[in-house]
């Protein structure tokens, strides 16, 4: 399995687009189009936000995870996120999260970033257990628990 930055994969745009859009967009009743999706994945870069990766086997896509700026409006101060993390269900719990997550901490570390955070609204657990820091719990706009989570980029080896 390789983690290959989607920007130099133009070809997957498609792909990763689906897993987000049903996955992110489709189960939060969020108002995004498939389209705006595409597009948003069209726009990814390799050193700004948002860069998105994807583990790769044989041809396959795994899964998808992105960094970016901030992914709750109402913590402007934290920053960057990782956010959108997404396995295949045929391909979980075989590490490719766990793969994704410690690339994605290495691109926030190469981009200048000591810590990274992350919201979660089910797996606080999963996140204590590979040495994330809880920072708070907050409610969005629909007043559901969000845990926050941060962890510093020099033990992403560690993850």
């Amino acid at each position: 399995m390789k983690i290959e930055l989607l920007h130099n994969h133009p070809d997957k745009i498609t792909e990763v687009s689906t897993m987000i859009y049903k996955e992110f967009v489709l189960k939060t009743n969020s108002k995004m189009t498939y389209e705006e999706v595409v597009q948003h994945f069209s726009a990814v870069s390799d050193h700004t936000f948002p860069v998105t990766l994807f583990a790769l086997e044989k041809g396959a896509c795994l899964g998808t995870v992105s960094l970016v700026e901030n992914d709750l409006a109402r913590r402007p101060a934290y920053k960057p996120w990782l956010a959108s993390l997404y396995t295949k269900p045929e391909y979980r719990s075989k590490g490719v999260g766990q793969r994704l997550t410690a690339e994605t901490i290495t691109m926030a570390k190469k981009l200048g970033f000591k810590e990274i955070y992350l919201r979660t609204e089910e797996a606080s657990d999963y996140y204590r257990k590979r040495g994330w820091t809880w920072v708070e719990t907050v409610s969005d706009e629909k007043y559901e628990k969000i845990d926050v989570f941060k962890v510093d980029t020099s033990k992403s080896n560690s993850l």
